[in-house]
């Protein structure tokens, strides 16, 4: 009766990842429990996650040939545009929102145009983001993320937006994006580890808080529907302050080496899986995310019914 804070199913956005080929379930080894799916199986993965009160899916591809554009990224029958008009074939109410970003398509696995001396190149990536963007509205994308932290890459977007007329689709910033040991997992689910170096030119300094709200500042600015923080639970000061310094919609990304964390512990008999997931999302909740990304949806979207 007095609890302040209250986790539902339709705080869930849940991941996935997509490959070509038909009857794929992929196990990601260093995701227990996840897994890369192929474009016919996506309808029935669809429909679960909609009976379990999971509002929303957020899509990664892997695609077939990868070169130093990510051309497939913004291919008209690219492996996101084909999951994006599988899952809206089936369950048209699922909200559907595509990753925006480069990485996991390039052959260097760095998230933009890469210069002679391995620079990103912010304005050339931006003019692909763009071809990204209308590529998976076209397929039917109800939101995009771009997850590349790109310096105005939010407004390059919604200025195509408004060429092409989306005007229904938003744009959910991965406004706080820290360049994060965290990742691990999710490099090998995406098959998106930088080729070399890393991607400390263009996320966020672990250390820098004050940067970090001026990023999403100007990604308010720029028009962004929704502001993300990305990692969660190390950044919940930042998210707290974004909650309370912009109202927009806010999200948090509870990323791979968060869930991978607490599958190890749970599966070495340390910590109970459900008691630690569950508080996890609730602490993130608690900070002020409206919606949670995160890998233990369906498994909490299925103890919370219970």
């Amino acid at each position: 009766m007095v609890r302040e804070t209250v986790l539902t199913p339709d705080d869930f956005i849940y991941p996935l990842f997509v490959v070509h080929g038909n009857g794929q379930q992929r196990p990601i080894r260093s995701m227990p429990g996840q897994h890369q799916w192929s474009v016919d199986l996506l309808p029935q993965q669809a429909e679960e996650i909609a009976a379990l009160g999971i509002p929303a899916v957020i899509l990664f591809g892997l695609p077939v040939t990868k070169d130093a554009r990510g051309s497939e990224n913004y291919a008209e029958n690219g492996i996101v545009q084909q999951a994006i008009r599988a899952i809206k074939d089936a369950v048209p109410e699922l909200v559907v929102v595509t990753d925006v970003c480069m990485c996991e398509y390039t052959d260097h696995g760095h998230c933009g145009i890469l210069d002679d001396r391995g620079y990103v190149l912010n304005d050339p990536t931006l003019e692909v983001l763009q071809q990204v963007v209308s590529s998976h509205v076209e397929a039917g994308a109800d939101i995009v993320a771009p997850s590349g932290m790109m310096d105005g890459a939010v407004a390059a977007i919604r200025q195509e937006l408004d060429r092409i007329g989306a005007t229904n689709t938003a744009i959910m910033a991965y406004a706080a994006k820290f360049a994060s040991g965290f990742y691990g997992p999710f490099r090998e689910a995406a098959d998106s580890p930088p080729a070399f170096g890393d991607r400390k030119q263009y996320q966020m300094d672990p250390g820098n808080g004050r940067e970090a709200l001026l990023e999403v500042a100007l990604d308010a600015a720029e028009g962004a529907d929704i502001l993300m923080v990305k990692p969660a639970l190390p950044y919940l000061d930042i998210l707290a302050q974004m909650r309370a310094n912009f109202d927009r919609p806010t999200a948090a990304y509870h990323v791979s080496g968060e869930y991978a964390m607490i599958k190890a512990a749970a599966e070495n008999g340390w910590i109970d899986e459900r008691t630690v997931a569950l508080e996890s999302l609730t602490a993130i909740k608690r900070a002020g995310a409206d919606m949670i990304l995160t890998y233990f949806a369906k498994d909490a979207a299925r103890w919370l019914k219970g």
